[in-house]
């Protein structure tokens, strides 16, 4: 049974920064692409951004250049550093895995885990 479970989530203020974590069990993610989405209240899920099986990534543009996505093979552990937060960064994130090859364009994703929280304030 194929498990994700985020964490690292938190209330900071604005400028601030944290770093999720996703450990992933019974998944062999390292060939597979994995990204974090994020949805808040009211609003859709969004894409946030994916790390392919070859280490390539991808970024929204409402992140670039303030989030990084990597992963730890040896560990089973997707993370996101989140730099330069902003109060519109506020949402629950997701951590997502996909099981065939290449990466979905849309959040057509075969794993999800449970989210975690993250609160920007101004």
């Amino acid at each position: 049974q194929v498990q994700l479970v985020e964490s690292g989530g938190g209330s900071v203020q604005a400028g601030g920064s944290l770093r999720l974590s996703c450990v992933a069990s019974g998944y062999t993610h390292s060939q597979y692409c994995m990204a974090w989405f994020r949805q808040a209240p009211g609003k859709e899920r969004e894409w946030v951004a994916r790390i392919d099986g070859f280490g390539g990534a991808s970024y929204a543009d409402s992140v670039k250049d303030r989030f990084t996505i990597s992963k730890d093979n040896a560990k089973y552990t997707l993370y996101l550093q989140m730099n330069s937060l902003k109060p519109e960064d506020t949402s629950m994130y997701y951590c997502a895995g996909h099981s065939r090859y290449g990466c979905p364009g849309d959040d057509d994703y075969d794993y999800w885990g449970q989210g975690t929280q993250v609160t920007v304030s101004s």
